[in-house]
């Protein structure tokens, strides 16, 4: 394995992570296609996550606290997202505390894991090595994701037509 390949790893994810905490700052243009793909990829990953916890019994209540966290989060999200044309375009200004802390919290665990040596052993090594904690977030950050993306969609197709 190349010696740079971590440094490179490491600063692919420090990007993705950039673009996906800038999506919660700011007037945001709303896509229609992007964010129907979006509502089709979260609700895969949502039900691979639910299938995944019928095989990971230790975390199930986590994933499923996360989860009714994550709708809760979303519900209370959208009620503060507001909804503003520009320039003729429609589009809408989240609000910018529920989804950053959300991901803060997520880059958090991610970096304690890192710093204990979850992710130096090896993947899935001792077999428990799931934490309930972090799929509870994964849990969180889905639902949250697909409420968000299911009523703007919902919110702005009113607001458009």
């Amino acid at each position: 394995m190349p010696v740079y390949l971590p440094w490179l790893m490491t600063a692919g994810f420090g990007w993705l992570y950039y673009r996906r905490i800038r999506r919660h700052f700011g007037w945001q243009p709303w896509r229609p296609v992007r964010n129907s793909v979006r509502i089709v990829l979260l609700s895969v990953l949502g039900l691979l996550l639910a299938w995944g916890a019928t095989y990971m019994r230790h975390a199930a209540p986590g994933m499923m606290i996360g989860a009714v966290t994550g709708i809760a989060l979303g519900v209370f999200g959208l009620k503060y997202t507001r909804i503003s044309p520009r320039d003729g375009r429609p589009g809408y200004t989240p609000n910018p505390w529920i989804g950053g802390v959300l991901s803060i919290v997520l880059v958090g665990r991610l970096a304690w894991r890192w710093y204990n040596g979850a992710f130096s052993q090896g993947m899935m090594q001792g077999g428990g090595s799931v934490s309930p904690l972090t799929m509870g977030l994964v849990a969180a950050l889905l639902s949250y994701g697909l409420v968000q993306a299911v009523g703007l969609s919902l919110r702005l197709r009113r607001a458009v037509v």
